[in-house]
């Protein structure tokens, strides 16, 4: 059930790993499309901006949550690599531990404080409490986002990216069924698919925890290796933390961005909305290039096989490269059936979203290959075990999106806003590309004599490379 990824061709294994991961993650996106098209269609443009409107708030927290659960499942994947099961663990257990608490603090915190945030944001009046219904119920669902994402982080970093689809295909067509009851039959409306959302998350997240149980024996933790450590709860929080921090610190620039687009008028934040579905579906391959990343490399380091981190970066940035080109040309033919996947034919204003809409998947589309590049690297790195590093490349997303929506919105419009995502994935490459070179030289540079116990530690202070030689690698 569980895969080494320290040996064999990189290119193959790594696209071996990224191809389950991202029908997964399709499968996820899949959901996703099927509330925004359930709710554009029976509901209206207007719901489905309601929704939209809270995209970037959603993305702020629930972000927060993948990113800990990711950076969780690295000391895993170095404990995988190393052979060392009993440490590894002894990992899984208080990242459970961990995890709970983490998730308890964010839905009281998120609970009390919702209507004040979209306010803060100033959400349009004619969203608004649609907004505030559907981004609540998100939020009352975190545990369930912690239990399913933190077993599949874990799958995952044993080298299996296979199984936590089955669990996502499951809860994909659960949530279809969900959907259609709750706003046809029971009219709930937003808030039906809301529920709908977490009551699939939910069934997905425990049928992965029975099946973990089950049929993955190298899990089964003894007395002894389930007891909280302080020591454990250190390393994984020194990988968890940054990883989190980083995704909100990047949701930040995009809440100033959304901002800036309700201040346009509900028109432009249906586009923003319609648009930003059909991209995130598009984007799925990258998610499942880092997830393949961050357990490739993971494993190299506690395996001490640093010669092949670069040679796994180029790989699946040549797989990056090849897609970013084939989904440009795509969207060129077809942005606008894709668009039209989330609008009622009949729909007032439809010419006018369209064009929109289209505007804002085509200019996303033509800078993929720099996204590309913010996920391979950022994985990478933090598979490395240099997470706090990809807090700057966040930090460097947020300023790009901040100076884009305070400055070039206002006077430029809705045009400036399309470009805000690809500014800032170009400012993070320009940090990422030499911070993973720079990871790549100060492990070789202190590995050959390097413990296994040396490597499962958090990675020490970053330092840029210098001209000093560097030592063969074994």
């Amino acid at each position: 059930m569980t895969k080494d990824l320290t040996s064999g061709s990189p290119m193959r294994l790594i696209l071996g790993f990224t191809l389950p991961t991202l029908f997964g993650l399709l499968f996820q996106q899949f959901y996703n499309l099927v509330d925004a098209m359930i709710v554009g269609k029976l509901l209206g443009a207007q719901a489905l901006g309601s929704v939209g409107a809270t995209g970037s708030i959603n993305f702020f927290v629930i972000g927060f949550c993948l990113g800990v659960c990711s950076g969780f499942a690295i000391p895993v994947a170095q404990r995988m690599g190393a052979k060392d099961y009993p440490q590894m663990r002894r990992y899984v257990a208080n990242a459970a531990y961990l995890s709970a608490l983490i998730a308890l603090v964010l839905t009281v915190t998120t609970g009390i404080f919702c209507r004040s945030i979209l306010t803060a944001m100033q959400t349009p009046a004619d969203l608004f409490e649609n907004a505030n219904a559907y981004i609540f119920i998100i939020f009352m669902g975190i545990p369930v986002v912690f239990l399913y994402n933190l077993l599949a982080c874990i799958i995952r970093a044993l080298g299996d990216s296979r199984t936590p689809v089955y669990f996502l295909a499951l809860s994909a067509g659960l949530n279809i069924v969900l959907d259609l009851t709750f706003i046809l039959l029971f009219r709930w409306g937003v808030a039906g698919a809301a529920i709908a959302t977490v009551l699939s998350q939910a069934v997905s997240g425990v049928a992965c925890l029975i099946y973990m149980v089950r049929r993955f024996p190298i899990l089964r933790v003894t007395r002894e290796e389930r007891r909280p450590s302080a020591d454990a709860c250190r390393a994984l929080c020194a990988m968890g933390l940054p990883m989190g921090l980083q995704y909100s610190i990047t949701a930040i620039g995009s809440i100033v961005m959304q901002t800036a687009v309700n201040t346009l008028g509900s028109l432009y934040v249906t586009a923003v909305a319609t648009s930003g579905k059909l991209f995130n579906l598009l984007a799925c391959p990258f998610d499942a290039m880092g997830a393949a990343m961050a357990t490739y490399c993971g494993q190299n380091v506690g395996a001490d096989r640093l010669d092949r981190l670069p040679q796994g970066v180029r790989a699946c940035s040549l797989l990056g490269l090849i897609y970013s080109g084939a989904a440009l040309v795509a969207m060129l033919f077809f942005s606008t059936h894709g668009i039209m996947l989330f609008l009622d034919p009949a729909e007032p204003q439809l010419e006018r979203l369209i064009a929109l809409s289209s505007q804002y998947v085509l200019i996303f589309t033509a800078f993929f290959f720099p996204l590309a590049l913010v996920n391979i690297l950022r994985f990478s790195i933090q598979g490395m075990g240099f997470g706090t590093l990809a807090i700057l490349a966040g930090v460097l997303e947020m300023i790009a999106r901040t100076v884009v929506g305070y400055f070039f919105v206002p006077a430029l419009g809705y045009t400036a806003a399309c470009f805000a995502s690809p500014a800032a994935w170009i400012c993070a490459d320009l940090f990422l590309i030499p911070a993973c070179l720079g990871c790549i030289a100060r492990l070789r540079r202190r590995s050959p004599t390097a413990s296994m116990e040396t490597i499962s530690r958090p990675a020490p202070a970053f330092k840029w490379p210098g001209r000093s030689r560097r030592q063969p690698v074994v």
